[in-house]
């Protein structure tokens, strides 16, 4: 048997299990560093990221600022300009990084599956044909053939001129 070395796992376990009482989102957007933290946008109530630990190269998150676990609890005005915020991102994914398809997905409640389960959240995966194999069901690994900084340094690049055309 072959073993694929992951390092950055080993990371994402120790994390997990410190079971940080700070939100992610709320923290990333609270500072100023955006290149460290893989934030991409910032818009009038709600910013992108890329996922830290992602299932796909080019894998957003898009949050609201205000720290609110459901769709219930968002202005009318935050729930319009959340969902504007991951149309850009979808956008911005298909100027870079060409994808053939995309996955949105929101999930509300720990039973559903968020691990941040306190501050709404929506994931956007881009798809290709090529990106699924064998690796997730044999060797249980996801491959990432590109760093997230790399990653970021590409889709900042498009949205700068994009944001110029506005």
């Amino acid at each position: 048997m072959k073993v694929i070395w992951a390092p950055w796992r080993m990371k994402f376990i120790k994390e997990w299990r410190k079971k940080k009482p700070n939100c992610i989102f709320c923290e990333k957007c609270e500072q100023k560093n955006d290149q460290k933290n893989l934030l991409l946008y910032r818009g009038k109530k709600s910013f992108i990221l890329l996922n830290l630990y992602p299932y796909n190269n080019g894998h957003l998150m898009v949050a609201p600022y205000r720290h609110k676990p459901d769709f219930n609890d968002l202005t009318k005005e935050e729930l319009t300009n959340l969902l504007e915020t991951a149309r850009l991102g979808v956008n911005l994914l298909k100027k870079t990084l060409n994808p053939e398809g995309f996955n949105l997905g929101i999930n509300l409640g720990k039973i559903a599956g968020a691990g941040i389960k306190d501050h709404l959240h929506i994931h956007i995966v881009p798809r290709w044909a090529a990106d699924t194999n064998f690796m997730p069901i044999c060797g249980e690994t996801k491959v990432i053939p590109e760093s997230l900084t790399a990653t970021y340094k590409k889709l900042k690049k498009t949205l700068s001129r994009e944001m110029k055309k506005r």
